[in-house]
């Protein structure tokens, strides 16, 4: 059986919301939601977050989980996740002796993500023997017709130069990454220093509801309501 972590990043600070990541969600901090989802999973064997903040290291001890103490300089706004990553394999592997086979990457703002997500993605990842599992979700192909401007001034296509002059229905489909799941084995991490490694991505399709990143007061507000009804 395979080493298989699920790391859950959840720093102290948040503009859009205040606390988001522990804000009441039905009676539950949101970052319960997937700390439950991760220690339901019949792969994932260790689930620890990481955070600055003492007040989401207890909670995230109270719902089961591991608590990483992060250093500041990796919970800044624009702090990228690989240090995030590296940092808690250290701290587990120097303070539990434990060392994965398979790095599962979860946002705790993407609360409607199940457990039953996070095992077919593992699953998908074992079977294909691929290196890594992005979770996506379909969006409007339109945004293959886009353009930008160079530093010329000049107008450009974003993506392909026939792009923006063919028919809609003749356009292939377009997915959006979302923060839904995050797989990646670990020997590929650590070689390339990234969740998306340079080849042998395979993709993990969710819906539109389930995909929701909770990013502003309306998505908490959204989520909310329809936990509710489930």
């Amino acid at each position: 059986m395979k080493n298989i972590l699920g790391i859950i990043p959840a720093r102290g600070g948040s503009k859009g919301i205040p606390r988001k990541n522990i804000a009441d969600v039905n009676g539950k901090p949101l970052l319960a939601y997937t700390i439950e989802a991760a220690l339901r999973s019949k792969y994932i064997n260790m689930v620890a977050v990481s955070s600055d903040d003492k007040e989401i290291l207890k909670i995230a001890k109270k719902f089961g989980a591991e608590s990483i103490s992060r250093p500041p300089k990796w919970a800044q706004d624009d702090s990228p996740n690989e240090p995030v990553i590296f940092h808690a394999l250290q701290w587990l592997k120097k303070n539990r002796s434990y060392v994965p086979d398979i790095i599962v990457y979860l946002l705790p703002t993407s609360p409607l993500r199940t457990w039953r997500d996070i095992d077919a993605s593992i699953t998908l990842l074992l079977q294909k023997k691929a290196h890594a599992v992005v979770g996506v979700h379909e969006i409007s192909r339109t945004y293959l017709k886009t353009f930008i401007i160079n530093q010329g001034g000049w107008i450009q296509a974003a993506v392909r130069r026939s792009y923006p002059i063919t028919a809609r229905q003749k356009l292939p489909n377009v997915y959006l990454a979302n923060g839904v799941i995050f797989a990646v084995v670990r020997e590929i991490f650590t070689k390339h220093g990234s969740l998306l490694p340079p080849s042998k991505i395979v993709p993990y399709v969710t819906d539109e509801m389930r995909s929701i990143d909770i990013d502003t007061p309306d998505d908490l507000q959204r989520v909310r309501v329809i936990m509710g009804k489930s």
